[in-house]
């Protein structure tokens, strides 16, 4: 892993150049999921042609070979540099929160470079903790970590959430879960119609808005240019939600996020296998 940190230490226009080296190879060589790619971007989008769903899969590959330098250089930008790259429209709303003692849940999407949004928070005056999924491999999980905790970010494993919550209810923050995975346990799953066919969402991420009677936002994320993003915020919900039926929060987030997508189709992580659990196998009818 020091050879990717010492990769991130090099001037973005070189790792630019390496992020084009590593398209070719992964769209053209390798060929990296891209049976999986072209089969969800057709079943999304039935009412593009071929010519228009190849132009968008070439772009999320590009794309995603820009992530992963820009994941490299993170913990190497300054301040502002990350405020420069990572402009937010609509500051105000999340500053209000924090202005009137308001901790609040921010709920993302593997959209655009992600990665990048802590920091530009942080170092615009709201602290966050980001919810992060443990990897299998100690050394990449290390790495990751690390970048992580860029610019005071304070990283907080799944399975450590609840707790952490509890811990730092003193501390006005924002926490941000990326809740546009596939879920891990399909039969709590909430089901709804996101991109013509029923998919799973996470039960947990709406029971802990609950729970907390925290307000939710959403973060829209899309590329400007290369290497600069701009980011919007939505209200998702707000407290109280005793009389907000169950599965309502995750229903506003799912149509925020499938908005997003609609408007920049080749920034949304297409590559993860999203619909790889079926709602009739985990839903009698």
């Amino acid at each position: 892993m020091w050879f990717l940190g010492w990769l991130g230490r090099l001037p973005l226009a070189f790792l630019y150049k390496l992020s084009d080296v590593f398209y070719v190879l992964i769209y053209y060589v390798v060929g990296y999921r891209k049976k999986l790619v072209t089969k969800h971007l057709k079943e999304s989008f039935p009412e593009k042609t071929p010519k228009e769903i190849k132009k968008i899969r070439k772009q999320f590959y590009q794309l995603l070979a820009d992530l992963f330098v820009e994941t490299l250089k993170l913990p190497y930008l300054s301040a502002e540099e990350i405020q420069e790259r990572v402009q937010i429209e609509n500051f105000e709303l999340i500053k209000n929160y924090v202005d009137q003692g308001q901790s609040f849940l921010s709920f993302s999407a593997h959209i655009a470079n992600w990665e990048w949004v802590p920091g530009a928070l942080t170092t615009r005056g709201i602290p966050v903790d980001v919810v992060y999924k443990t990897l299998t491999n100690k050394q990449s999980d290390e790495f990751m970590i690390k970048v992580r905790s860029s610019f005071g970010v304070y990283p907080i494993p799944m399975q450590r959430l609840m707790r952490e919550i509890v811990a730092r209810r003193k501390i006005i923050r924002t926490t941000g879960l990326v809740a546009d995975q596939s879920p891990h346990e399909p039969e709590h799953a909430h089901w709804l119609p996101f991109l013509n066919r029923e998919t799973g969402f996470f039960p947990g991420t709406e029971k802990i808005a609950r729970t907390t009677k925290m307000p939710v936002v959403f973060g829209e994320m899309y590329r400007k240019s290369r290497g600069y993003y701009i980011v919007l915020f939505h209200s998702v919900a707000e407290p109280p939600y005793d009389d907000l039926p169950e599965g309502a929060i995750t229903n506003s987030y799912k149509n925020l996020l499938e908005a997003a997508i609609q408007r920049h189709p080749a920034e949304w992580l297409w590559s993860h296998n999203r619909w790889k659990h079926k709602k009739e196998k985990f839903v009698k009818s």
